[in-house]
């Protein structure tokens, strides 16, 4: 991504002022802004390289980047702009503070939830890396015993060569600290020091908190059903457990923490903070955390373990039909990260995990709806999204990622997610299915957390039905999105304010009359290096189109028609707004291409909508960031609502004031309701006159 396109972003999220602060995860960009309102989520996604944007509660607003995300932050960060990390807000008083959220209405309301989920995901995003390194280590080691080249690494007793030995360790290091990193970043995110935060969980972690359970004051008891063993200090039961991979006690400690600090912050001196507020948190937390928030935290996480577990050995069939389809919903609100932490419970505990073979089934039938995307983008020559489905189809299959799936295309396109659960069902009903038929107690199992991906495959058990129940998922979700595609046809109204929306503050030349995330088409059958006579003016006849009927669409204007990959913005030349063709005028009145409705009739005179008797939705876009003119030049004849029959004046233009504006006159012609018809083809290319036949358009058999 250019620097430009850095620098839009800031200015689409309200300049360097509006931001309070910006980090960036895996795959986004995340900004803390000083006013959410502010962010204008529909520029955002007009930018090159931009994959999506996610406005949430309490003013924060994400950018999806993709693998790129480290650069585009980078460059932004170099912003002299953005010196200092972003300009400071413009002063405001208390009261147009207060009346400006009180403006905002509900907007905020739950921002304890969003803070919540923010809490949990900022506390796992930033070892994402070190995770999915681990676990195409253990995947490799689960490959090797499968050849039988070493024994099984991870059966009790088992001893590895020492080779095979250092290679095992280098998944088990990030695994068994895997508490410290959870509470440095938890700490972080709650507004503490997360030295001290890693430093208060280190404590229950030393080789000598674990050794007080071995001594002759040690206690062996039985509480809820576990046998746990507890020492006397200071005259309380101190529980001694094996904190490693635990998450829920980091992620609580980190919480109370976060309190603690904001309270010691309020009644100690500025000037003696940096001493007394560590060291009094310490002496707070460490013996709090040891001998009550710990035990919590390990009860807790057993308890919703237990209860998945319990779910799952009274119905592996339920259990694997209810996981793929409940994740696709659940990981863009960030639900997963609580079933991540029982993910990495469940091998502690019970030596396996039962949550990610079902998971692996949604992971599959997302990358295979991107696959199916990918398809249908190289078909109709849309460059920006064959760019975005093949980043996305990369960070899938190989990483196990499905964040630039969904936000980069999945929730853009509402045609997409039905069929991609279909194809969690077919994934989900081949498990529950194969499990009770090869007599699976707990369906399909891992020994170890690992990212659901290519890659990953061997660390399942039994690798063939999981192959299968992933293929099946896959396949299924693409077919069916390459059946139907993933363009959402959308009134003839809605897509000319889209089309025009933000463009007043681009440069001529620029493609900001419309935007990617707006899809209204088919696939754009292009006519290449074919010249032909003009038509003759026969009027189009207008009526319901029967099925498989065609029908047809008449030229607006008198001019020269060409291909629509000739119009000078990538928008209309890749057909993302739909099927169609482009004329160069020669005229300057713009006529209605059949008997119908005005739907949109922009007030400047630059766009029209309307709704035909036989059924197409038509924009025409006359010339090429002509929105910036603010009408000028422009002598509009009709308004919404007005009944219009096949030559009917919509607007007259003039000529001059276009061209010394330095503004293309070449008019896109769209059919934004492709996906109803089976083709929309042009004609002919070359010289045509208003009323002539300008497209076929054939109704869908």
């Amino acid at each position: 991504m250019a620097s430009n396109s850095a620098s839009e972003i800031v200015d689409a999220v309200g300049g360097p002022g509006n931001i309070a602060s910006l980090t960036h995860c895996a795959t986004r960009l995340r900004f803390q802004l000083n006013d959410g309102d502010k962010a204008d989520k529909t520029a955002v996604e007009a930018i090159p390289g931009v994959l999506g944007a996610v406005p949430q509660a309490g003013d924060r607003f994400q950018v999806v980047i993709g693998g790129g995300v480290q650069t585009v932050y980078n460059e932004i960060m170099a912003l002299p702009v953005m010196a200092g990390g972003g300009a400071p807000a413009s002063a405001e008083s208390d009261a147009d503070i207060k009346a400006r959220e009180r403006a905002k209405g509900p907007r905020g309301t739950n921002a304890w939830l969003d803070t919540l989920f923010e809490f949990l995901s900022d506390s796992f995003r930033p070892i994402l890396g070190a995770l999915l390194g681990a676990s195409l280590f253990i995947t490799f080691m689960a490959l090797a015993a499968t050849l039988g080249w070493i024994p099984a690494w991870n059966a009790p007793g088992v001893v590895l060569p020492p080779s095979w030995a250092f290679v095992n360790l280098m998944w088990q290091c990030v695994f068994i600290f895997l508490p410290l990193m959870v509470a440095y970043n938890a700490s972080q995110k709650i507004g503490a020091d997360p030295w001290v935060g890693f430093a208060i969980m280190a404590v229950v972690m030393l080789p000598g908190f674990t050794a007080l359970g071995k001594t002759e004051d040690a206690v062996q008891t039985t509480f809820l059903g576990s046998d746990i063993t507890t020492v006397q200090v200071f005259g309380m039961p101190l529980t001694i457990f094996d904190y490693s991979s635990q998450v829920f006690p980091p992620l609580l400690m980190a919480a109370v923490l976060g309190l603690v600090y904001k309270g010691l912050k309020k009644v100690i001196p500025e000037n003696i903070q940096l001493i007394f507020v560590p060291f009094i948190a310490m002496l707070v937390m460490i013996p709090l955390t040891a001998f009550l928030i710990g035990p919590i935290g390990v009860y807790a996480g057993a308890a919703l373990a237990n209860a998945l577990s319990a779910i799952n050995s009274f119905s592996p069939f339920i259990f694997a039909i209810v996981i793929p389809l409940a994740y696709p919903f659940m990981v863009p609100l960030g639900l997963h990260w609580p079933i991540n932490a029982i993910m990495l419970l469940n091998i502690q505990t019970l030596g396996y995990d039962f949550i990610q073979g079902p998971m692996g089934a949604w992971n599959f039938a997302c990358f295979g709806a991107t696959a199916g995307v990918l398809v249908l983008a190289w078909r109709e020559k849309d460059k920006q999204m064959r760019q975005t489905a093949t980043g996305a189809l990369a960070a899938g299959l190989l990483g196990g990622i499905s964040e630039p799936s969904l936000y980069g295309i999945h929730l853009r396109y509402k045609r997409i997610y039905p069929r991609m659960l279909v194809g969690c069902l077919t994934g989900g009903l081949i498990i529950g299915i194969g499990s009770l038929l090869l007599g699976l107690p707990h369906g399909i199992t891992t020994q170890a957390f690992v990212f659901t991906s290519l890659l990953t495959i061997p660390a399942f058990n039994p690798i063939g039905l999981y192959l299968i129940a992933v293929a099946g998922a896959f396949v299924v979700a693409m077919v069916l999105v390459m059946i139907s595609g993933y363009k959402n046809p959308e009134p003839a109204d809605a897509a000319v304010a889209t089309a025009t929306a933000g463009a007043g503050a681009v440069a001529p030349g620029a493609a900001r009359d419309s935007i990617p995330a707006v899809a209204g088409g088919a696939e754009l059958v292009g006519v290449a290096g074919e010249t032909a006579a003009a038509t003759t003016a026969t009027a189009v006849a207008e009526r319901p189109a029967a099925v498989g009927e065609l029908v047809q669409v008449a030229a607006p204007l008198d001019g020269t028609v060409v291909a629509l990959d000739q119009v000078p913005d990538p928008v209309f030349a890749g057909g993302v707004m739909g099927p169609g063709v482009a004329i160069e005028p020669t005229g300057d009145t713009v006529y209605a291409p059949g008997a119908g409705t005005v739907v949109a009739a922009q007030p400047t005179g630059h766009a029209f909508g309307l709704q035909l008797d036989n059924g197409t939705e038509v924009l025409i876009h006359v010339g090429i960031d002509t929105v910036n003119l603010k009408g000028e030049g422009f002598d509009v004849k009709v308004k919404n609502g007005d009944r219009v029959e096949t030559g009917t004046p919509l607007v007259t233009f003039d000529r001059a004031v276009i061209e010394k504006a330095g503004y293309p006159l070449i008019t896109p012609v769209i059919v934004l309701n492709g996906d109803s018809f089976d083709t929309v083809d042009p004609v002919a290319l070359g010289p045509v006159t208003h009323g002539s036949p300008l497209l076929d358009v054939q109704k869908k058999a």
